[in-house]
C-alpha cells in the first residue's frame, strides 16, 4: 500500500511516499480504509524522534483517520467490515490503510463527513476531556483558552461555550483571533499587538478559573498570575517548544491548582470513558453542534508539507491528507 515513510527518525525533510505492507489485524485490532487523515503536532514530534512513542522503523507517521473498516480481529464486537468508522492510534494513518485497537475505534452514524471526521476526535477529544474531566468547567466560568486557533485551542473555544463558559481567546494575528470570534469566543487576546498581561487584566479583573494552555512558553507564567481563586490551570502540550518554569509560590498564593492532560494515557487507562466522551462528542458532530474547521487539504505527495506548516504554526484548525487523493 502507498504510505507516507519515515524510514529515519531525521525530522520532516525525510518523509516521501513509498510502499508498506498492508496490516493485518491480530485479535481486538481493525484495519481502516483511510479516506482521509488529521495531521497533529505529535506526528511531527514522533518523525523527529522527540515523541514519547517510538514506531519501529520504517513507519507511517499519522495518529488520526477516518474512512471505512476493511477487516476486524478475532473478538471485535463494536463494528463490522463497511461501516464508517474514525481511529486514532500511534503511528500508521498517513497511508491508504491503518491499524487500530478496537478501544480506539468509533463507529460513526450516517452522513458524517470523513474529512470533518477525520480532524476531529484528537483536539475535540483531547479538548473535552480537559475541560470536562480534569477542569470541570461550569457554566458562568471564564475559560481562557492559549494558542486558540490551533486545532485544540479552537476546539476548546467551540466547547466551552457549548459547556455554558465564557472564552477569552488568546492568539498571534488577527487573522486567527477573527477565525475564533467566528467559532463563538466573547473576548480576544493579540499575543502580538497587545500587552497580554494587562489586556487579560481588564478581561478578568477578578480572575479567570480554568486556562487551557497547549503551547507553553512565554505566556505561560503571565496567564498563571491571572488565574482566580481555586482556578484550573490545564497543562496540555508545549507547542511553542519552550516548557516553562512556573514559579510555584502563584500556586500557593492562587490556591490553583495546575492540572496534567494526558490524553493518549486517558485513553489508554479509562477506556469506557474514552468511548463514553467520544459518543458525546460525535453525536454534536452529527447534530452540526460541533464543526470542525479544516483550513487544507494535501494528497499523500505532499503530506511532509502538510506537517511542515502544522511544525510552524502556519495552521489554523487543522489539516488532513488524503491518502486516495
Amino acid at each position: 500500500m502507498k504510505a507516507l515513510v519515515c524510514r529515519a527518525l531525521e525530522g520532516i525533510d525525510s518523509l516521501a511516499v513509498g510502499e508498506l505492507p498492508s496490516p493485518a489485524p491480530q485479535a481486538g485490532e481493525v484495519v481502516i480504509q483511510v479516506q482521509s487523515a488529521g495531521v497533529n503536532f505529535p506526528d511531527v514530534l514522533i518523525v523527529q524522534g522527540k515523541y514519547q512513542f517510538k514506531a519501529p522503523l520504517p513507519f507511517a507517521p499519522g495518529c488520526e483517520v477516518a474512512g471505512t473498516v476493511k477487516e476486524i480481529g478475532e473478538g471485535v464486537t463494536s463494528v463490522k467490515p463497511g461501516d464508517a468508522a474514525l481511529a486514532i492510534m500511534m503511528s500508521g494513518g498517513f497511508a491508504q490503510e491503518a491499524l487500530a485497537r478496537e478501544a480506539d475505534v468509533v463507529k460513526l452514524p450516517p452522513g458524517v463527513d470523513p474529512v470533518a471526521a477525520s480532524a476531529f476526535l484528537f483536539t475535540y477529544g483531547t479538548s473535552y476531556h480537559a475541560l470536562k474531566d480534569r477542569a470541570r468547567l461550569a457554566p458562568g466560568e471564564t475559560l481562557l483558552v492559549m494558542g486558540a486557533a490551533g486545532g485544540v485551542g479552537l476546539a476548546a473555544v467551540e466547547l466551552g461555550k457549548l459547556m455554558g463558559a465564557r472564552v477569552i481567546a488568546a492568539a498571534s494575528s488577527a487573522e486567527k483571533l477573527a477565525l475564533c470570534r467566528a467559532r463563538g469566543a466573547d473576548e480576544t487576546i493579540d499575543y502580538a499587538r497587545e500587552d497580554f498581561r494587562e489586556r487579560l487584566k481588564a478581561l478578568a479583573p477578578r480572575g479567570v478559573e480554568v486556562v487551557l494552555d497547549p503551547v507553553g512558553g512565554d505566556y505561560s507564567e503571565p496567564a498563571l498570575r491571572a488565574m482566580a481563586w481555586k482556578g484550573r490551570y490545564l497543562v496540555v502540550g508545549f507547542a511553542q517548544n519552550d516548557i516553562p518554569r512556573i514559579p510555584l509560590n502563584l500556586v500557593l498564593l492562587k490556591g490553583c491548582s495546575l492540572v496534567g492532560v494526558f490524553w493518549g494515557e486517558f485513553r489508554r487507562r479509562e477506556k469506557a470513558l474514552f468511548q463514553g466522551n467520544s459518543a458525546q462528542l460525535v453525536e454534536w458532530l452529527r447534530e452540526g453542534r460541533l464543526r470542525p474547521h479544516v483550513s487544507a487539504r494535501y494528497p499523500l505527495e505532499r503530506g511532509a508539507e502538510a506537517l511542515r506548516d502544522v511544525a510552524e504554526r502556519r495552521v489554523q484548525g487543522k489539516v488532513v491528507i488524503l491518502p486516495g487523493a
